[in-house]
């Protein structure tokens, strides 16, 4: 609670500094256990929902004495990398000390630092740790962190069928309007006068 209201002095749990989650990302990365349940759940909806999303995994422990410093390095380095449009870190369940790296400060701290937009997923839905109000969206699990990063296909087809039937409406519509336009000068007595005037000459 210290070292909460600390941080929260600080302004790294502020609103105003949250990054947007960007809504079609081409490739996410993953910070979480080779090991554990979370990695494998939010392969699987990844899957499922947008197969067309790269992913980049990269592996730390998510507990035990050298797991904060890892995590940490694991954002650094992703930052560095560059080369994706978001972040998911996180751990499955446990219990509150084996979340207790993600209340650590220099995990916090690189969360709040990150060029990449971050999704905390960390433990179940009940579960709360500082790395959560960090981030720039908190998902109550890995899978709904997964869920939340990626728009399922389908929807981004009928999305795109939807905007392209907006287009055609639209171009009928103004080459509709043109061609009335078009109609409207051809009947006007000026459009005629040269036909007329010719006329005159040939009769002469």
């Amino acid at each position: 609670e210290a070292l909460k209201k600390k941080l929260e002095t600080e302004g790294l749990f502020a609103i105003s500094v949250k990054k947007k989650i960007p809504r079609y990302p081409k490739k996410i990365g993953v910070i979480t256990s080779l090991e554990g349940a979370a990695l494998q759940d939010i392969i699987r909806i990844l899957n499922r929902r947008a197969p067309h999303i790269k992913c980049c995994i990269y592996h730390v422990p998510v507990q035990g004495h050298e797991a904060a410093e890892k995590i940490a390095e694991g954002i650094k380095n992703m930052n560095q990398y560059g080369k994706v449009d978001l972040l998911i870190v996180g751990r499955g369940g446990g219990s509150l000390e084996d979340l207790w790296s993600f209340n650590e400060e220099i995990v916090v701290r690189s969360i709040y630092n990150s060029q990449i937009p971050i999704i905390s997923a960390v433990g179940h839905e009940a579960d709360t740790t500082l790395s959560d109000y960090a981030a720039d969206y908190q998902a109550s699990t890995p899978s709904a962190a997964a869920e939340v990063a990626s728009i399922k296909r389908e929807e981004i087809l009928q999305h795109l069928d939807h905007l392209q039937d907006g287009i055609l409406f639209r171009v009928t519509q103004t080459i509709k309007i043109y061609y009335e336009k078009v109609n409207t000068i051809q009947k006007r007595h000026g459009f005629f006068k040269p036909k007329i005037i010719m006329e005159n000459y040939k009769e002469k």
